[in-house]
């Protein structure tokens, strides 16, 4: 059994049956989680999307995706929703003015713009910001 705490951030599908399930309560009761909503997207008979932050134990960790995906709620890392196309981004810095997390850096050699994706919350304000639309969130 590990003790080290860890930090996951994932999207969760939650499918139309489950919306009104006490999905995230069970994790934090069940398998002792702490969580941060990033971003939801959840309506009474319909699919929902839900963002989270979760830290805990490793061992807790897994056994709580195991869970969600028994439920039938599928589950994706949030790092593999959020793509910058750098062939497109022109490095103009518009991201950086929006990003309320930092996500975004302007390196002082280079000129260009670094993109940190463990940092995004997904909070899409890149996306309208983006003149070349180079930015895109996949769910």
């Amino acid at each position: 059994m590990s003790d080290k705490i860890s930090t996951k951030r994932i999207v969760l599908h939650f499918p139309r049956r489950l919306v009104n399930e006490p999905i995230v309560c069970r994790l934090v009761k069940d398998y002792n989680l702490d969580f941060n909503i990033l971003k939801a997207s959840v309506t009474p008979k319909e699919e929902g999307l839900v963002v989270l932050e979760l830290n805990g134990r490793e061992d807790d960790l897994k056994k709580a995706e195991e869970y969600l995906k028994k439920t039938g709620v599928r589950t994706q890392p949030l790092s593999k929703d959020v793509v910058r196309d750098d062939a497109s981004c022109t490095h103009c810095g518009a991201c950086i003015t929006v990003c309320p997390v930092g996500a975004f850096e302007l390196d002082a050699a280079t000129r260009k713009v670094n993109f940190y994706k463990e940092k995004c919350i997904v909070c899409e304000l890149c996306i309208k910001a983006c003149p070349p639309r180079a930015m895109e969130i996949k769910f």
